[in-house]
């Protein structure tokens, strides 16, 4: 859509269309942003009677699994730098600078732990002043922001962010070329008549703010972080899939929580023994006569009375409980197998596991995390072309950090001595030392770090050094 950035109800219709699609998206993601969170996980009762006897009894205790199964993914998602497209393949060392210094490692961190519970998550590059100051960037949630992409070149056309105070709803309205600080009483009906809605949704600019501003980035300065899609626009939350297994699992703790109060322990029956009785006093305090023991009160004592002759005491054994313990490990499995979570994140029951196991059952979550860092690379290679382009970085930089490449680090975890084997095993087959650094280390700064280390041993050392060249086939 193409709107006159100057024309002041030309922005606020636009604006209006962007908050009407954020709103219209917020309910299911704060669905499974809650459900993340743990927010509401309480045991599930199979009837209302026994929710409204145990409710109380029970409060507060729930199993969340939403939880582990995004960050087992999430928290092997770290980026440590850029490469841009080039003969000099080293570390963007501005860029790395800037990304530090904006505290985007946090940041990302987060956003992607939010990518994968919600399905998106937003980063906001602010144009440096002056363009040769670092730029700042906020990680937006995906209930505050929502970027409009061209389906065919796919090229973000616009974008919004929202938030509200007591009064108002503020939004700034993103272009490729300019941004617009917009504002709307929350509290007034937005309508120019009964039976029609305004077209404006009451959007107006800030009175405080020059409008419009123009930035100097080339792209909208707002950028989506989408999770895993089916071609189309809907990204898919990791914890979908999760969320009714851990309401049957809920459901079978709710039963294993009564079965442990009611009928964990033996219990005691008197047979044909006549119910215990309380006797009743007149106005003196003379006895006037006797009354059953309410039944209720004997269940509370766990106790129960069977009036009749020839009275005796009897034994109930105590219940199983075991049936209940393998159908929610049964469930754990299952959501393990179903979003590829290594069963130890689950359940902590491996002990002197060698490393090579771990490896094997940790392979299906390394695939996964793969496969969503491709979709987040997407969104984070834009927000590094955006934090150059906020330093005014030529047409050709630009163009050379299209083209470039995310360092990620290691996502899959080895041992020290599993580290020394490969890197020793690189060094045999000929890879250079820098190389071998980089599988090894991952994070860049610490490859410069050791290499530079390195080369000073050698020049200390010539003997060293001659070593290291044969083995490099210098010699």
């Amino acid at each position: 859509m193409t709107v006159d950035i100057f024309d002041q109800e030309s922005v606020a219709r636009r604006v209006d269309e962007l908050a009407r699609e954020l709103q219209h998206r917020g309910p299911e993601i704060e669905k499974y942003v809650n459900r993340y969170q743990g927010e509401g996980e309480t045991l599930r009762w199979a009837s209302k009677k026994f929710d409204e006897y145990f409710k109380k009894q029970f409060a507060g205790f729930g199993d969340n699994w939403c939880m582990p199964v995004v960050d087992a993914a999430a928290e092997r998602m770290r980026v440590l730098g850029f490469r841009a497209h080039g003969e000099d393949l080293k570390i963007d060392e501005q860029l790395q600078r800037d990304w530090l210094g904006s505290n985007s490692d946090l940041g990302s961190s987060e956003a992607f732990t939010m990518q994968m519970a919600g399905g998106r998550a937003f980063s906001l590059v602010h144009p440096a002043d002056p363009p040769d100051k670092a730029p700042s960037v906020t990680w937006e949630h995906p209930q505050s922001a929502i970027v409009n992409t061209d389906p065919v070149t796919g090229i973000d056309r616009d974008g919004l962010v929202m938030w509200q105070d007591d009064k108002y709803d503020f939004a700034t309205y993103y272009t490729k070329t300019h941004f617009v600080k917009m504002k709307r009483d929350n509290g007034k009906q937005r309508y120019e008549n009964t039976e029609r809605i305004s077209p404006t949704g009451g959007w107006q600019p800030r009175d405080d703010e020059h409008q419009p501003a123009e930035h100097h980035l080339g792209e909208v300065p707002l950028t989506e972080i989408r999770n895993k899609t089916l071609l189309d626009d809907n990204p898919m939350s990791d914890i979908a899939g999760v969320a009714a297994l851990q309401d049957a699992i809920n459901l079978v703790w709710a039963y294993l929580m009564n079965a442990l109060d009611q009928a964990s322990m033996p219990a005691r029956v008197a047979v044909n023994a006549d119910v215990p009785q309380v006797p009743v006093l007149d106005k003196e305090g003379q006895i006037a006569g006797y009354q059953d023991v309410e039944l209720d009160e004997l269940l509370k004592e766990k106790i129960i009375f069977l009036p009749g002759q020839d009275a005796r005491i009897e034994e109930w054994t105590a219940a199983n409980l075991e049936a209940f313990s393998k159908v929610i490990s049964q469930l754990v499995e299952h959501i393990a197998a179903q979003t590829r979570t290594p069963p130890h994140y689950l359940v902590a029951k491996m002990i002197n596991t060698a490393a090579e196991s771990l490896n094997i059952a940790e392979a299906g979550l390394v695939s996964k995390v793969k496969e969503r860092i491709l979709y987040a690379s997407v969104g984070v290679k834009k927000t590094f072309r955006l934090m150059a382009a906020a330093r005014a970085a030529s047409n050709d930089r630009i163009e050379a950090l299209r083209a470039g490449t995310i360092i990620w680090d290691n996502i899959q975890y080895r041992s020290e001595s599993q580290m020394a084997d490969v890197g020793t095993k690189y060094k045999a087959a000929g890879f250079p030392t820098e190389y071998v650094y980089e599988k090894l280390l991952t994070d860049p700064v610490q490859v410069a770090r050791v290499m530079a280390m390195r080369q000073k041993e050698l020049q200390m050392d010539p003997f060293l050094a001659a070593e290291d060249r044969m083995r490099q086939g210098g010699l």
